[in-house]
């Protein structure tokens, strides 16, 4: 051991160099071991709910712009986040105004809060209406356009997950979804759909997942990223469960419906932005009258692709 080390332990041990590097490549060269590598202590992803970005995103005080859902500094994370993977934003746009996005990401995940307009991504270009969900890659920038009165939309990108790799956007046509459209009424019919048919206590709620011709196999709208429209029926507890991915979802519609995670109550709020830590024990309950709906997204394809998804119901 050199001469200016003492320590009890190799988990005390600092990051080690080379005794007489011969060039710039092992000079560069640093060496742990099993005692001080996998202690790595992070702050944890943060159990919250974001109340003044929406309410900011509503005002008729406010221009067109983002607005992000930024946790970073909770998190340790040197870029916007709103979970070490994935960012959400509200943006408004005002009926005389254009809202450009460029996102350092594969691709955005939309849902039109209020409001009415046009996208226009590439050579294509889509219009929509309030309760329309709709994707755009990363490989161009979208300009999204208000029709007579203001609009806001939620964003959620995976530009986060681009950021820890210092990766850039694809090339152009290289990005992994094309320009995809949900409109609000196949929405509805699909999601009457599932409660016509019903399902299985093993089935973890009644939620209706988004994808496209080019995610079919990976049931996605992005590679890394699961999009699900969930609903409560009034007086229905979504059964407890887990998992390794993150939720973060868009309260749409939920008077009187609050969750549980790891035993805390969290009301919601409506239009808020809510994060549900990666394997948190949590359900959802609905006190109210009426239907509740809230869209989820997740980095569930990751967990997916490296089998390790982590999925189980959590009973008392």
């Amino acid at each position: 051991m050199p001469d200016n080390i003492s320590v009890k332990s190799i988990a005390d041990l600092p990051a080690q160099v080379s005794a007489s590097p011969k060039s710039p490549a092992e000079s560069r060269a640093r060496y742990f071991n099993t005692g001080n590598a996998f202690n790595v202590q992070l702050p944890p992803v943060p159990n919250m709910v974001f109340m003044d970005e929406p309410r900011k995103a509503l005002s008729d005080a406010s221009p067109t712009g983002l607005i992000p859902c930024d946790v970073s500094h909770l998190m340790q994370c040197p870029f916007p986040a709103t979970s070490p993977l994935v960012l959400a934003y509200y943006g408004r746009i005002l009926g005389d105004a254009e809202l450009k996005t460029d996102f350092v990401a594969s691709g955005a995940v939309y849902y039109v809060i209020k409001g009415k307009g046009v996208t226009v991504s590439g050579d294509e270009r889509i219009e929509w209406n309030a309760g329309d969900v709709f994707v755009t890659p990363g490989d161009t920038c979208q300009i999204h356009k208000a029709i007579d009165e203001p609009a806001v939309l939620w964003i959620v990108t995976n530009e986060p997950q681009l950021a820890f790799e210092h990766l850039q956007v694809p090339r152009a046509g290289g990005a992994p979804t094309e320009v995809v459209h949900y409109p609000s009424d196949e929405i509805d019919r699909q999601i009457d759909l599932i409660y016509k048919i019903g399902r299985g206590d093993d089935i973890a709620g009644s939620a209706l997942i988004f994808s496209s011709s080019k995610q079919e196999e990976s049931r996605n709208v992005l590679p890394t990223l699961t999009v699900a429209m969930n609903s409560l029926p009034a007086g229905i507890t979504q059964r407890p469960h887990r998992h390794n991915s993150v939720a973060i979802s868009l309260v749409i519609q939920g008077e009187n419906c609050f969750s549980m995670i790891d035993g805390e109550r969290k009301d919601w709020a409506p239009w808020a932005t809510t994060i549900t830590p990666p394997v948190s024990v949590h359900s959802h309950h609905n006190a109210g009258n009426e239907q509740a709906k809230f869209l989820i997204v997740q980095d569930g394809g990751i967990y997916y692709h490296a089998r390790a998804m982590g999925f189980e119901f959590i009973d008392d």
